[in-house]
């Protein structure tokens, strides 16, 4: 119980930081024109759109073909299957991907990070968009989904999982090729000004 207690009142101390740190914070700024489900799974996107774009330009050029084993994939290829998922999936809540865009090729078409954060960056537009045009009343739409059935409110719920599953490899990515994730960054250097002014 103790344990319990001291983890909250460290939390509670350094809820401040987290959040003079964050650049995006759709809980204090809103999801203008989205209440309801898709409100929450917009702060989600947005929340994951941020830190997908700042850790994709903290890590170096040179460092976005490299991948931890030879049968896994590599810095540039997470960040375009991310990107290929966002364009792909949310076809099937009525937005499809741009026409003359190859989702089967797109997570191995090019190692070259302007063209691997301007992909990702399109395509977390495109999920914003898709989110934003989808009425509420389709939420509870039913559809064939992997052998078995799943709702429209479903797969929102899985996009927003899937990438971040792969926003946490690609944090894992990064510590393992010296980067540390920009907001972790940002908040060591306030934690350390703060000691500083003590």
């Amino acid at each position: 119980m103790r344990h319990a207690l001291a983890a909250f009142a460290l939390f509670a101390l350094t809820l401040p930081a987290m959040r003079a740190v964050a650049q995006v914070n759709p809980y204090k700024d809103g999801t203008p024109g989205l209440t309801g489900y898709r409100s929450e799974v917009m702060a989600e996107v947005m929340i994951q759109e941020d830190k997908f774009l700042r850790l994709a330009e903290a890590i170096p050029a040179d460092k976005y073909t490299w991948r931890p084993a030879p049968d896994v994939r590599s810095v540039a290829e997470v960040f375009l299957h991310v990107s290929a998922a966002n364009f792909n999936v949310y076809k099937l809540v009525g937005t499809p991907a741009p026409a003359g865009l190859d989702i089967r090729t797109l997570e191995k078409s090019t190692s070259d990070k302007a063209k691997v954060m301007a992909t990702l960056k399109d395509s977390f537009a495109h999920a914003r968009k898709a989110i934003t045009a989808m009425p509420d009343a389709d939420l509870e739409k039913s559809l064939d989904w992997f052998g078995g059935k799943n709702t429209e409110r479903g797969v929102l719920l899985f996009i927003v999982r899937h990438a971040a599953e792969h926003l946490g490899q690609s944090i894992a990515y990064a510590r393992m090729i010296g980067v540390v994730p920009p907001w972790t960054e940002e908040m060591q250097k306030q934690q350390a000004g703060a000691k500083g002014k003590q």
